[in-house]
This record gives C-alpha cells, sequence and structure tokens, in this order.
C-alpha cells in the first residue's frame, strides 16, 4: 500500500509541476485534477476500509491538497490594453492590415474579420482584442 501512496505522490507532484508550466490552459488543470481527486478519494476509501488507515489518509490528503488547488484561482489574469491614445496611426493600420488612405467601411471590415478569430470567445485571447478595439478607435476617430 506505500506504492499506491506513493504512486498518488507522484501523480500529485506531476500535476503540480504541469499547472505552473507556461502556457497551461487554466480550465484544462482544474478538469484533470478534479478527476484525479475523487479517484483518489475512492482509493482512499478503499484502503480505510481494508484496515489501512495511513495509506489512506495519506491519499486522503493529496486528494484534499488537489481539489483544493483546482478550486483556487491565483493571481490575476493579465491582458495587455492599449487605449486609443497610446497607439499610433501607423501601429493601427498595421494592425488591422489596411492600407493608409482605408475609408471607414474598410476600416470596420477589417475589425469584423480579424475580431471573428480573436475574440476571447472565439479562442482568441482578451489582449488581442483590446488591441484591435484600440486600432479601430484610433483610426476611426481621425475621420
Amino acid at each position: 500500500m506505500l506504492y499506491l501512496a506513493l504512486g498518488a505522490a507522484i501523480i500529485w507532484l506531476g500535476l503540480w509541476v504541469y499547472r505552473r508550466s507556461p502556457g497551461v490552459q487554466r480550465g484544462r488543470w482544474r478538469v484533470g485534477a478534479g478527476l484525479v481527486s475523487v479517484v483518489l478519494v475512492a482509493a482512499a476509501g478503499f484502503l480505510a476500509a481494508r484496515g489501512e488507515p495511513i495509506p489512506g489518509g495519506l491519499l486522503a490528503v493529496v486528494a484534499l491538497a488537489l481539489a483544493m488547488g483546482a478550486r483556487s484561482q491565483r493571481g490575476p489574469r493579465r491582458t495587455v490594453r492599449k487605449t486609443a491614445g497610446s497607439i499610433t496611426d501607423a501601429e493601427a493600420r498595421s494592425l488591422l492590415g489596411v492600407a493608409e488612405g482605408a475609408g471607414p467601411e474598410e476600416i470596420r471590415a477589417a475589425y469584423t474579420r480579424l475580431m471573428r478569430v480573436a475574440h476571447p470567445d472565439m479562442g482568441g485571447t482578451a489582449g488581442l482584442a483590446a488591441q484591435l478595439n484600440a486600432a479601430r478607435d484610433r483610426l476611426l476617430a481621425g475621420r
């Protein structure tokens, strides 16, 4: 039963390292940790029923740590926000991919096309969507 507790500790350590690696999406970590904690609670109950309270208790502690870690939402979400005043016309045109003499319709069409891909609800990031908003506002403000 020591091997079971050791295996649970290794799984917990692996998930802990995976969670802290750059680029890991928060939702995937939370689902995985929740599923592993459910399995560990079941194993802890099984061990306790067999009369082995120490390995069962260790598994229960690891399961509790995983479950609490999956519930917490540590750290602020970082987004890059550029306001319309901090972006230049050249940056705005480059970001939207429009020419220097582009009219309002062309600017809106480029913004709409890019926002379909870059919107956070469509798999994009909030920072890129904010930059696109700032670019559109900057270019349309001069018209």
